[in-house]
Protein backbone atom coordinates (compact mmCIF):
# COMPACT_ATOMS: atom_id res chain seq x y z
CA UNK A 1 0.00 0.00 0.00
CA UNK A 2 1.29 3.56 -0.54
CA UNK A 3 -0.45 6.68 0.44
CA UNK A 4 -0.91 9.84 -2.08
CA UNK A 5 -2.55 12.78 -3.12
CA UNK A 6 -5.25 13.01 -5.49
CA UNK A 7 -4.51 13.61 -8.90
CA UNK A 8 -7.81 15.38 -9.49
CA UNK A 9 -8.62 19.21 -8.44
CA UNK A 10 -11.96 18.03 -7.48
CA UNK A 11 -13.57 14.32 -7.06
CA UNK A 12 -17.53 14.83 -7.46
CA UNK A 13 -19.86 11.96 -5.99
CA UNK A 14 -23.23 11.56 -6.58
CA UNK A 15 -25.29 9.61 -4.60
CA UNK A 16 -27.60 6.61 -6.94
CA UNK A 17 -28.59 4.80 -3.62
CA UNK A 18 -31.70 2.70 -4.50
CA UNK A 19 -33.34 1.76 -1.11
CA UNK A 20 -36.20 -0.37 -3.51
CA UNK A 21 -39.10 1.66 -2.26
CA UNK A 22 -38.60 0.68 1.90
CA UNK A 23 -36.83 4.08 2.45
CA UNK A 24 -36.86 7.24 0.56
CA UNK A 25 -33.33 7.26 -1.27
CA UNK A 26 -31.31 9.52 -3.95
CA UNK A 27 -31.75 7.01 -6.26
CA UNK A 28 -36.21 7.77 -5.91
CA UNK A 29 -35.76 11.11 -7.60
CA UNK A 30 -33.12 11.96 -10.78
CA UNK A 31 -29.46 11.09 -8.84
CA UNK A 32 -28.53 8.52 -11.56
CA UNK A 33 -29.47 10.91 -14.29
CA UNK A 34 -27.99 13.82 -12.27
CA UNK A 35 -24.55 11.82 -12.22
CA UNK A 36 -24.82 11.10 -16.24
CA UNK A 37 -25.44 14.80 -16.78
CA UNK A 38 -22.39 15.78 -14.80
CA UNK A 39 -19.87 12.90 -16.02
CA UNK A 40 -21.11 14.17 -19.81
CA UNK A 41 -20.36 17.94 -18.94
CA UNK A 42 -17.38 17.14 -16.95
CA UNK A 43 -15.79 15.25 -20.55
CA UNK A 44 -17.24 17.22 -22.84
CA UNK A 45 -15.67 20.36 -21.06
CA UNK A 46 -12.14 18.54 -21.49
CA UNK A 47 -12.32 18.94 -17.21
CA UNK A 48 -11.48 14.96 -16.81
CA UNK A 49 -7.96 15.26 -15.83
CA UNK A 50 -8.37 17.48 -13.38
CA UNK A 51 -11.96 16.34 -12.25
CA UNK A 52 -13.57 13.06 -11.33
CA UNK A 53 -17.00 12.01 -11.69
CA UNK A 54 -18.15 9.14 -9.32
CA UNK A 55 -21.58 7.29 -8.01
CA UNK A 56 -21.65 6.77 -4.20
CA UNK A 57 -23.94 4.73 -2.10
CA UNK A 58 -26.02 6.21 0.95
CA UNK A 59 -23.92 9.49 1.87
CA UNK A 60 -26.40 9.44 5.09
CA UNK A 61 -28.60 12.43 4.34
CA UNK A 62 -30.83 10.38 1.38
CA UNK A 63 -33.91 12.30 2.79
CA UNK A 64 -32.45 15.63 1.45
CA UNK A 65 -31.30 13.54 -1.77
CA UNK A 66 -30.31 13.79 -4.11
CA UNK A 67 -27.04 14.50 -2.75
CA UNK A 68 -23.86 15.72 -4.36
CA UNK A 69 -19.94 16.39 -2.84
CA UNK A 70 -17.06 17.84 -3.99
CA UNK A 71 -13.97 17.05 -2.48
CA UNK A 72 -11.50 18.05 -0.96
CA UNK A 73 -13.32 21.47 -0.76
CA UNK A 74 -15.87 19.76 1.29
CA UNK A 75 -19.02 21.16 -0.45
CA UNK A 76 -22.21 19.59 -0.15
CA UNK A 77 -25.51 19.82 -2.53
CA UNK A 78 -28.29 18.43 -1.35
CA UNK A 79 -32.03 17.95 -3.11
CA UNK A 80 -30.49 18.49 -6.65
CA UNK A 81 -31.93 18.95 -9.37
CA UNK A 82 -31.07 18.28 -13.31
CA UNK A 83 -32.02 21.87 -13.55
CA UNK A 84 -29.25 22.39 -10.72
CA UNK A 85 -26.65 20.78 -12.76
CA UNK A 86 -25.66 23.75 -14.72
CA UNK A 87 -25.00 25.59 -11.10
CA UNK A 88 -22.85 22.49 -9.85
CA UNK A 89 -20.74 22.67 -13.27
CA UNK A 90 -20.00 26.60 -12.93
CA UNK A 91 -18.61 25.69 -9.49
CA UNK A 92 -16.91 22.96 -10.12
CA UNK A 93 -15.60 25.37 -13.10
CA UNK A 94 -14.61 28.25 -10.05
CA UNK A 95 -12.67 25.70 -8.46
CA UNK A 96 -10.50 24.54 -11.46
CA UNK A 97 -10.08 27.71 -12.77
Amino acid sequence: MSEENTPYVCHVFICTNDRQGERQSCADADGRQIREILKTQVAERGWKPRVRVSQSGCLGLCARGPNVMIYPQGIWYSGVTVDGCEEILERIEALIS
